[in-house]
């Protein structure tokens, strides 16, 4: 177990579901991933936070009437650490991206902004204005991993490390040619080949969640109505992983660690 209690810039900060039956969320999850549910009242409606051991893992709300009026499914949304709102999403529009909600505050706790990368991915960037930001890892139900699915790797590659400095890298023994993103010296995520991605599917970011079982944790989401949308598959020396879509249809992937 890793307590957080700083962000740094560059790093995948929170997960975020916007779902289309938020009570139903709720019990899933806490069931699949042991969460704590802290219901929250907000002027817009409820923001369920997500919890293990006291700390922060995640959030969920309901999708709002504009994100439906846009044809918005039930889906994990990544928010990334900077140092400040306001330049990183000034430099995102620099670099070809779109700022699809201009820097705002939440509260006092943080300043963020919805942008939406050149190959049309979105995403969330999140300055923290907390002495701690009280979050969690290395633990089954945190985030431990995204991938970017996206048809222009090399398009994205070219934004992200102008948006972020993120370094992106290829194995030469590994023949599906994933590419891993590092931030500083941390591999945080990787971008799959375009082949992999379904047809009409657009760009799109999708968080990995740590368990400790692939396929019992696959068994009991699919007793409670979800879906496997990519079977359990192995990785040698690395670990077992699959991604499945929650009975709302969020696609979410799981991760089982090799144990060395």
């Amino acid at each position: 177990m890793t307590n957080i209690d700083k962000f740094t810039p560059g790093t995948f900060c929170w997960v975020e579901l916007a779902t289309s039956d938020q009570d139903a969320a709720k019990k899933f999850y806490s069931s699949l991933f042991g969460w704590h549910v802290n219901d929250m009242t907000m002027p817009e409606g409820v923001y369920s936070m997500f919890q293990l051991e006291g700390r922060n893992a995640g959030a969920a709300y309901t999708l709002r009437k504009e994100q439906v009026a846009a044809g918005a499914p039930p889906h994990w949304g990544l928010y990334m650490a900077v140092a400040n709102t306001d330049q990183s999403a000034k430099k995102a529009g620099e670099l070809g991206g779109k700022v699809v909600a201009p820097p705002f505050d939440v509260f006092d706790i943080g300043r963020m902004a919805v942008l939406q990368d050149p190959t049309g991915a979105h995403f969330c960037i999140w300055q923290d204005k907390r002495a701690k930001v009280e979050s969690i890892a290395g633990v089954e139900g945190t985030l431990c991993w995204a991938d970017l699915m996206t048809r222009d790797p090399a398009r994205a590659e070219k934004f992200y490390s102008g948006l972020f400095g993120w370094t992106f890298e290829k194995d030469a023994k590994d023949p599906l040619g994933y590419t891993h993103i590092k931030n500083g010296e941390a591999h945080i995520g990787g971008m799959p080949p375009p082949s992999h991605m379904q047809p009409n599917i657009p760009a799109h970011w999708i968080p990995y969640f740590l368990v400790k079982s692939c396929d019992a944790t696959i068994a009991k989401a699919n007793s409670q109505g979800a879906k496997t949308c990519v079977p359990a598959t192995s990785l040698e020396n690395v670990g077992r992983f699959a991604v499945l879509a929650d009975p709302q249809g969020a696609a979410f992937s799981i991760f089982e660690a090799a144990q060395h």
